[in-house]
């Protein structure tokens, strides 16, 4: 029987930069799969963007270049992408198609998974409350992570957020006995400077074993770099909820994502929202976003750290300022602090995580590590005054008491957020370097700490 799933359409009317244009279809739907074949006898893929009627517009993944729209046949295949799936793709590098990358064998997937998910009914959805620990002190200790949050770096041009996201990627672990750790790391327009970076990282340190690795290059089809990210979470919900393993998701860089929607919204003609990005931008980064989190009933979880570098380092763009509405706070890095060779150059005061008091405390990290951090944030924000301050009274008209605070700012700076990139802390390390520098200020002053850690840890360290 002929059916409209394995007709060959020779009915091509246009074909112009990453789109054709055929007319004359039959039951075809949005986000369809498709195989085009060229008069060459080249095979491409495409995805189906808009369906008029009976005229579809397709995103060829490799281009049109070369296409004679005469000789062009579009097979649409019934199926949305997926991508296959079994335990071995760890250890694995994928591209923008879901293809391997490295030189190992061909995946033989236990099951075929659509990249666009299924949605999750909020009512199954579990409160995360376990700490991650990533071994960087202004996360762990300042803006904690925890199993199912979605925490976001603000990043600008030039700024080491690929070696941050690297160093997070080795280092994150997850408390607990026998418990599976792994890592899905997507990387979006990169060159190929980075994706070497990247790879080597992982092999040479050995996270490979644990990692799944999908990059697409600033080279590559726009569409590619907005299939790539739900194909990595695709891979991290089938580790997650089929395999019972806590995943860490890193998405970078998020705005080279928003970017490429931006440029195929352009070539469907659609009206422009904020700064040319389409009105649906917030949905779509959402449909990203909200694919992190933890179930009743499955022991695994997804935990995301997307990476978005800030046009112009704007934090009211678009891109940072729809991320953070619909994510659970974000770490922001500083040029400010890079210009002074810290790393990573947190800039702790914007930052915020705002399900860290549920991954902390008793059993969790430390009993202290609330009190801490408040106190550390607040005598770091009252130095930082003062520093601003100098710069209009000079450092004369500070009283002894103010040069405390100043010192303690650059103490705070020099040590507990200037680390290697290859430091791994515990939580243990963080909070008792973080007791180390408010033993420099009067114990009177350390109003956010209750009386029995002070007298436990108060110059102890």
């Amino acid at each position: 029987m002929i059916t409209s799933k394995n007709i060959d359409y020779r009915s091509v009317i246009e074909a112009s930069g990453a789109l054709i244009v055929v007319e004359g279809v039959d039951d075809v739907f949005f986000g369809e799969f498709v195989k085009i074949k060229t008069g060459t006898g080249d095979t491409r893929h495409g995805q189906v963007l808009e369906v008029h009627e009976s005229r579809a517009v397709i995103q060829v993944f490799e281009g049109t270049k070369g296409v004679d729209v005469k000789d062009t046949a579009v097979r649409f295949t019934g199926e949305t992408i997926k991508f296959g799936v079994s335990k071995e793709i760890l250890g694995r590098v994928f591209g923008g198609t879901g293809q391997p990358l490295d030189d190992g064998m061909e995946i033989v997937p236990d099951e075929r998974k659509d990249i666009n998910g299924a949605p999750i009914n909020p009512t199954a959805r579990e409160y995360p409350r376990e700490f991650i620990q990533t071994g960087i002190s202004t996360i762990d200790g300042m803006n904690t992570l925890v199993r199912g949050q979605k925490l976001p770096i603000f990043s600008g041009a030039g700024l080491p957020h690929n070696n941050l996201a690297a160093q997070i990627a080795r280092q994150a672990a997850v408390k607990g006995q026998g418990e599976e750790f792994a890592v899905v790391f997507c990387a979006m327009g990169i060159t190929a400077e980075e994706a070497n970076f990247f790879v080597h990282e992982f092999e040479d340190t050995g996270a490979i074993e644990r990692s799944v690795l999908f990059i697409n290059l600033a080279d590559d089809p726009a569409i590619e770099r907005i299939i790539l990210p739900r194909m990595a979470l695709t891979a991290a919900e089938y580790l997650a909820f089929d395999l019972d393993m806590h995943v860490l998701v890193v998405l970078t860089d998020m705005t080279n994502y928003a970017e490429a929607l931006r440029e195929i919204a352009a070539a469907r003609e659609e009206v422009p929202g904020r700064r040319g990005y389409p009105g649906y931008m917030y949905t779509d980064l959402a449909s990203i976003y909200e694919r992190a989190g933890r179930i009743f009933g499955k022991e695994g979880s997804i935990t995301q750290i997307p990476i978005l570098t800030m046009p112009d380092d704007d934090i009211t763009h678009p891109i940072p300022d729809l991320t953070g509405y619909i994510t659970e706070g974000q770490i922001v890095l500083s040029r400010d602090l890079h210009r002074r060779g810290i790393y990573p150059p947190v800039d702790v005061l914007p930052c915020l995580s705002r399900l860290m008091k549920h991954g902390i405390g008793p059993e969790r990290t430390r009993e202290d590590h609330d009190d801490v951090s408040n106190q550390m944030y607040s005598a770091y924000a009252e130095g930082k005054d003062f520093r601003e301050l100098i710069a209009v009274v000079g450092e004369e008209a500070l009283t002894d008491r103010d040069k405390l605070y100043l010192q303690f700012t650059d103490l705070f700076e020099n040590e507990l957020v200037t680390q290697a990139e290859h430091e791994d802390r515990s939580i243990d390390d963080t909070l008792n370097l973080g007791w180390k520098l408010m033993s420099t200020l009067p114990k009177e002053d350390l109003k956010r700490i209750k009386e029995a850690f002070i007298e436990t840890h108060y110059g102890n360290h």
